[in-house]
Order: C-alpha cells, then structure tokens, then sequence
C-alpha cells in the first residue's frame, strides 16, 4: 500500500501493518504484532525523514511466508541509503537509533534497489513468533 511521505502517512503504515496482523491471526498484543508493528514504524519513519521526495509516497509490503513475517517499505530516494551495520550513536544524540532497533528485533534485514522504480526497499523478516509475549531486544553482535 501507498503513504504520503508525512509523519501522517508514518503513522498510517504502522496502524495497517498491525492491523492486518490482526486478521491473519496475530492479535495486537502477541509478540510478532507487537515486533512487526515497532519495526514498521522505524522503517516508515525513516522512509519519511530520509527518503522523502516531494510529491511521492512510499510504500509498505507486509508478507507471510512458511514461518516468516516480512515488511518492506520502500521510498523513491536511491542515493540516501541506510547503513548496512548500524551502531550506537553518541550518548547525547537525538536520533540514529532506529535501524540499530531494526536489527535487533529482526532475524534479518537489508537494503534493496526497487525493482522496475527509481528508490529502494528496507526489508526485515521476523521469524513466525509466539502470539503471547512482548518483543524482546537480542544481544548485540
């Protein structure tokens, strides 16, 4: 699905992506809703403040697959690309967090050209999980 490239649409990729956990069975408050919907927002929101192009959205992808959860959000922005191995920003940072949390609640994530448009896709796949608990961080490789 298509979002504007506002905190709104941000906002709006998130509430979907839990939704439509929801339906496929995944209630709100089971961990892989809970997981899906964090990375999402960090995804989304980083599509918003590093890969807005005036006038064009991004878009989000949210996939099932025997045993995996995949979401990919895609912005119009090829040469902004994230770095491959986030780390720890200074202590005093206002932002810079966000992939470093998409790594570690995602079994595993990158960064891809978009097929057959200009821009690229930020992808994580989370294995299949429990529906009962919250999202807990891995430690850090």
């Amino acid at each position: 699905m298509r979002f504007s490239s506002t905190p709104r649409g941000a906002r709006l990729a998130r509430r979907l992506v839990a939704d439509r956990l929801d339906t496929w069975g995944h209630p709100y408050t089971s961990k892989a809703n809970e997981t899906l919907t964090l990375i999402t927002a960090e995804l989304a929101v980083n599509a918003v403040t590093h890969g807005r192009v005036p006038g064009r959205d991004f878009e989000v992808r949210l996939t099932a697959t025997a045993g995996t959860l995949r979401v990919e959000v895609s912005d119009t922005r090829a040469e902004r690309l994230p770095p491959t191995s986030p780390h720890e920003p200074p202590g005093d940072a206002e932002s810079g967090r966000g992939l470093l949390l998409v790594a570690n609640l995602a079994d595993a994530w990158s960064v891809t050209p978009r097929c057959n448009a200009p821009g690229k896709t930020v992808w994580a796949e989370v294995h299949r999980l429990p529906t009962s608990h919250s999202p807990t961080l891995k430690a850090p490789q």
